[in-house]
């Protein structure tokens, strides 16, 4: 199964599994959440009371002159009770900010570390672009969820609530029958139309997800676009999403005019019944005017947040369907992880073995064969073969990326499955073909190898890697930016950037992994003669093509089609006059040719 952001979201999540997926992060914070409460209860009293003093002003006011007289306990207890009532909501929301931003902030953390966790087989697998928009989308719908859950929707029925006990202790029960039918009506249509519209926001999301992951991959990939002169393909390409989103979000439009339409019209003829009941009342002389204005408040402080509880609602449930696919990637199951009671490795002197080792990235293509391997403490070994023959599989393996399909790999005779994949990771270091730096300075790029250490050992690590002179020469000498993906510099200083990151790392076993393969003969000639420097006293892996760089291993294996089949010293290997030999005698061919010319 391929995990693509074009597909839908995950079938087997629902809002209330979306939901309890949320409450723990909220309950870390449960006093500020049970104060919070208090207050929006409090706040809610305040506010109900406030039509109650104002009918009282209003009946006293309404007597003859010569009876008049200034309300003012009614008049103090209504502004009380509007202070009370603005003041606790402040408060209420102070409490709250925390709990919110601290949610938000832990579940992000959350996704981010899982992410880390997860196969290189799913990152190779997803987009960056879109999985991007989702946590970002999913973020930003925690907080949209619980500021209107517990601001508006939580306030908004229990003021219902309240003032429908009111209006039936104090009136005819054909106001709270009205009222609350009215509720009911419109909640149950803004439901309805809702749900409908949901596969809108959906279809949006997807699209906008698939148009933003095209557009990222097409910058990222800047100069293939412009060495191709591709950037009208690129641009219909995005265009092409773009109007996909477009009929989509014309279509959610539509919908959100008829669900507002539907809802205006229900709050219009509640609103004429409630007020014909209150004007019927006045004529029979069972309400004064002061009830009159009780019920109009009640209706006023009832049906505004009522209309916007339906926008509420609506964009609840886009919240909720943003948080799907964030928290459908905390669902991921880690393809590899650490198993129980798992040991830190803590060695210097590290024994690699693969034995009998079977692997595929896919069980329909294996890739090796019962591929065996030695490596003792401080020795070298190379690989060798053509491309595609399992090579650089090899060190994937070793830094557990991927699981073997059969057989194990062990350092100093435990298998690395039974290690903790940090410390595992802690003892390897890599010189990758492809050095791949972060669009930062060079000073953090090399300080990457291990950040905690200082500008000295920095320093001195650049000065190992004989990068430093050069560094030092440039205008911000250590500041400088390497630009994206380290593009700014060349092959050779992108790799002895690479070279002082893992000297400054120090660990016990080193992977070359192609690492000179991409550079010219002079230029892998300097680096050679820094990796053999590093490689000193170390168990190291080489794998590559050029076989001029691995003469000096230990043993040198041959891999053809996954599997191996020569293995000995460079003048072992020779003589036997088997593959090797052949590529050597084909390799030195091509290099007199090319220094002839």
């Amino acid at each position: 199964m391929r995990f693509t952001h074009s597909g839908p979201a995950p079938k087997d999540r629902n809002d209330l599994k979306t939901l309890k997926t949320l409450l723990p992060y909220l309950w870390a914070f449960k006093w500020r959440v049970l104060l919070a409460m208090t207050c929006l209860v409090l706040a809610k009293v305040a506010n109900v009371s406030v039509p109650l003093y104002l009918k009282d002003i209003v009946d006293q006011l309404s007597v003859p002159a010569t009876l008049l007289a200034i309300p003012v306990a009614a008049l103090l207890g209504y502004g009380l009770a509007r202070l009370m009532a603005g003041l606790l909501g402040e408060i209420r929301d102070a409490i709250f900010a925390r709990v919110i931003q601290g949610a938000v902030r832990t579940v992000a953390r959350s996704v981010f570390e899982h992410l880390f966790k997860l196969s290189l087989r799913f990152h190779l697998d997803r987009q960056t672009g879109g999985m991007s928009r989702d946590i970002e989308r999913g973020t930003r719908g925690i907080g949209f969820l619980l500021n209107f859950t517990v601001f508006n929707i939580l306030p908004t029925l229990l003021e219902i609530l309240m003032v429908a006990v009111i209006l039936l202790h104090r009136y005819n029960g054909w106001f709270a029958v009205v009222t609350m039918g009215t509720i009911a009506v419109y909640i149950t249509f803004t439901l309805v139309v809702t749900e409908w519209r949901t596969v809108f926001r959906r279809s949006m999301n997807e699209l906008d997800s698939k148009a933003n992951s095209k557009a990222i991959d097409a910058l990222i990939n800047y100069e293939t676009v412009k060495y191709f002169n591709n950037e009208a393909y690129e641009s219909a390409r995005y265009d092409t999403n773009l109007a996909a989103w477009e009929e989509s979000a014309i279509k959610n439009q539509v919908s959100l005019s008829f669900l507002n339409a539907g809802q205006g019209v229900i709050i219009a003829v509640g609103v004429t019944l409630i007020m014909v009941l209150a004007a019927r009342g006045v004529v029979d002389r069972t309400m004064t005017v002061g009830d009159v204005v009780l019920v109009s408040a009640y209706l006023t402080q009832l049906y505004s947040p009522l209309h916007f509880l339906g926008f509420i609602y609506r964009e609840i449930k886009h919240s909720l369907a943003d948080m799907e696919r964030m928290f459908g990637l905390l669902e991921t199951h880690a393809e590899v992880a650490d198993g129980t009671g798992a040991e830190v490795l803590a060695t210097r002197a590290a024994g690699v073995r693969f034995e009998h080792v079977d692997f595929g990235y896919d069980a329909k293509r294996q890739i090796l064969h019962d591929v065996s391997l030695s490596i003792p403490p401080g020795r070298t070994l190379a690989v060798v073969g053509a491309s595609g023959a399992g090579k650089s599989t090899l060190s994937r393996l070793l830094f557990r990326f991927y699981d073997v399909s059969a057989g194990g790999i062990s350092i100093n005779g435990t298998d690395i499955r039974q290690l903790t994949q940090d410390s595992l990771r802690a003892h390897i270091g890599i010189v990758p073909q492809d050095t791949v730096l972060f669009n930062d300075s060079i000073y953090y790029n090399i300080a990457y190898g291990r950040p905690g250490a200082s500008r000295e050992e920095i320093i001195e690590a650049a000065k190992s890697a004989h990068i430093h002179d050069f560094v030092v020469g440039l205008p911000d000498g250590y500041d400088t930016l390497v630009g994206e993906r380290g593009l700014k510099l060349s092959g050779g200083e992108k790799q002895r950037v690479a070279i002082a990151r893992t000297i400054l790392k120090n660990p016990p076993i080193l992977v070359f992994d192609e690492a000179t393969s991409a550079l010219d003969s002079r230029t892998e000639k300097a680096i050679q003669h820094e990796l053999a420097e590093i490689s000193a006293n170390r168990t190291t892996l080489i794998i590559a093509h050029r076989l001029s760089t691995v003469v000096d291993a230990d043993e040198i294996v041959v891999l053809d089609g996954g599997r191996v089949i020569e293995r000995g010293s460079h003048r072992q290997l020779v003589e036997q006059n088997g593959r090797y030999a052949e590529m050597w005698l084909l390799q030195q061919e091509s290099e007199n040719t090319a220094e002839a010319l």
